[in-house]
């Protein structure tokens, strides 16, 4: 069962402006292919079928729990869809009899990009693409095969990744809350990306984490991933339960340590006198230490596919 806290997983900072084309393009990551409504649903109906779980009670507990924070990623995303369409709250705003209605007062509406957010949802949220298209139950994969499923775990969480920074870059400085939604699932995905990962290792020896980050997303260059990084979201796999599902820790213990293969530095070609690019990404060391690994300049950071890596919880 579920257990409900009334806030949200993180705090998100009110738009600065009514912007319903950046909500669309927020509803992404919410009713897309790689949105939270298809990570909940994977994994919750996973769980929900999941065999033999006292033999493979740790790999049961991972999904259990991430599913739960799946649950407030969809709230946390539907949240910050509602507030960029309906832009920042207006003193006294709910006072009086309303405006005038013959004056067209949302006749802008007809130019954005999903109308129906407001002629049928009032400007909130609904499980819909970024172009309004349904999400649907062809999203889901549970197989009862767990090597299988897992595997597309990794897949969905390395897909939602990519989605999340793209979605990230077509939105402006000035949308503030959207661009909060993305730096804080592109941080938490990191964790779930990386644990599936070490469970695929544990049924199969193969080191999958080795292949990770996918794609190559530096975390240290997105201003809102740092508060983020700094208390060590990237770090710590949660239960979400006070009792249950610490199984985990034979998936996620003390002694894993999820680091990202360092990239070699960047050599010019035999006899060629251009320099390196200058920019860089950061690689995170085992101790902690950051250190600089030139990287090849890019147009669009998600070309790219180096984070900070996901330790074991303090």
């Amino acid at each position: 069962m579920f257990m409900r806290v009334d806030r949200l997983i993180t705090e998100l900072p009110p738009p600065k402006k009514q912007d319903p084309n950046a909500a669309a393009a927020l509803q992404e990551l919410l009713g897309g292919k790689y949105g939270e409504m298809s990570t909940l649903g994977n994994y919750m109906f996973q769980s929900f079928n999941f065999r033999s779980k006292d033999k493979l009670r740790p790999f049961y507990s991972l999904v259990a729990s991430i599913t739960a924070e799946e649950l407030a990623h969809v709230e946390l995303v539907s949240n910050g869809v509602a507030m960029l369409n309906n832009g920042p709250d207006k003193p006294g705003g709910d006072a009086g009899p309303g405006g005038d209605i013959s004056k067209s007062p949302f006749e802008a509406m007809q130019d954005i990009r999903l109308a129906a957010a407001f002629l049928s949802n009032g400007g909130g949220a609904t499980p819909v693409n970024s172009n309004g298209v349904s999400w649907n139950n062809d999203f889901i994969t549970t197989t009862g095969n767990l090597i299988f499923d897992l595997l597309h775990n990794f897949h969905l969480e390395c897909g939602a990744r990519l989605h999340k920074l793209r979605v990230y870059e077509t939105l402006s400085g000035d949308d503030a809350t959207g661009r909060e939604v993305c730096g804080y699932l592109l941080v938490r995905g990191s964790v779930h990306a990386h644990s599936y990962a070490l469970a695929l290792k544990k049924l199969t020896g193969v080191e999958i984490e080795k292949m990770l980050p996918t794609p190559n997303i530096p975390l240290a260059k997105i201003p809102e991933c740092q508060k983020y990084l700094d208390e060590g979201s990237h770090r710590r796999l949660y239960t979400w339960s006070p009792d249950d599902y610490k199984d985990i820790s034979g998936i996620w213990s003390n002694d894993e340590v999820a680091l990202p293969r360092p990239s070699p530095p960047i050599t010019p070609p035999r006899n060629s006198t251009k320099s390196p690019p200058s920019s860089t990404r950061l690689r995170a060391d085992p101790i902690g230490a950051a250190s600089a690994v030139p990287l090849p300049a890019t147009q669009s950071l998600s070309m790219l596919a180096m984070d900070w890596p996901i330790c074991p919880p303090a």
